[in-house]
């Protein structure tokens, strides 16, 4: 690459992605320096949930299409832990949908992802809807869903409603606290309706056993599993 900067190809465009740290420098040094007419875009990590939706929500709008916010949550996250494919799946709902992207919309084109079959058992869980939860556990496994993911999900949702059990103020004061979206503290104070501190303190050691269960410290994960949805559903008492 250091050759090519000296003697770039006509009417080319090459794009390096660096991922950080020190490997690289000196190519690195050279693009800054405007060798070869490079320049450094500087793309800030995003870490937190509500920055992913944010860039996610920045995509429809930028391209002036229509999408529900339950929509926009649900597609941010399916892709959650993968920036790229986020932005490669938004833009092809931006390409293929005519109307407003709904919640149907993402469910038809990402039903299959991981992340998106992990939170729906948790959302039914933790909504006390065993038989559901159970289900769609159940076909997320047959579908090729892993273990790992499904518990992590359920971290995420119990860990958002550890934090705002007892916290007071409005949601956007809440979300500028504790890093979140303010429709994620909503979702959240809405999932609490019927939760004790007994019960979150209760499903929060459940969830830790599960998590090493599921990492090879048990012998059967999808009994942790069913297990985890059971004592979840049960809101910590069962």
């Amino acid at each position: 690459m250091l050759g090519y900067l000296a003697s770039p190809a006509d009417g080319a465009v090459v794009v390096l992605r660096h991922a950080g740290g020190v490997r690289g420098k000196k190519l690195l040094d050279a693009i800054r320096s405007g060798s070869g007419d490079g320049i450094e875009v500087v793309c800030a990590e995003l870490k937190r949930d509500a920055d992913k939706y944010e860039f996610a929500q920045a995509e429809f709008a930028t391209a002036g299409k229509k999408i529900s916010p339950g929509a926009l949550r649900a597609i941010t996250s399916a892709f959650s832990d993968d920036l790229a494919e986020l932005a490669a799946a938004c833009q092809q709902l931006i390409s293929d949908i005519g109307a407003e992207v709904t919640e149907a919309t993402v469910d038809k084109y990402y039903s299959g992802r991981v992340e998106t079959n992990a939170f729906q058992v948790a959302d039914a869980a933790i909504a006390g809807r065993h038989g559901e939860a159970l289900v769609t556990l159940r076909h997320a496994l047959a579908s090729g869903a892993d273990p790992v993911p499904m518990v992590a999900a359920f971290a995420v949702k119990v860990r958002t409603m550890a934090k705002l059990s007892g916290a007071r103020g409005s949601s956007a004061q809440l979300a500028s606290q504790f890093g979140l979206a303010p429709w994620q503290v909503d979702r959240a104070q809405r999932d609490l309706r019927g939760w004790t501190d007994e019960g979150l303190g209760r499903c929060i050691e459940v969830l830790a056993e599960t998590d090493a269960n599921v990492k090879g410290g048990g012998r059967d994960p999808v009994y942790a599993l069913e297990r985890l949805v059971r004592i979840v559903a049960a809101r910590g008492r069962a």
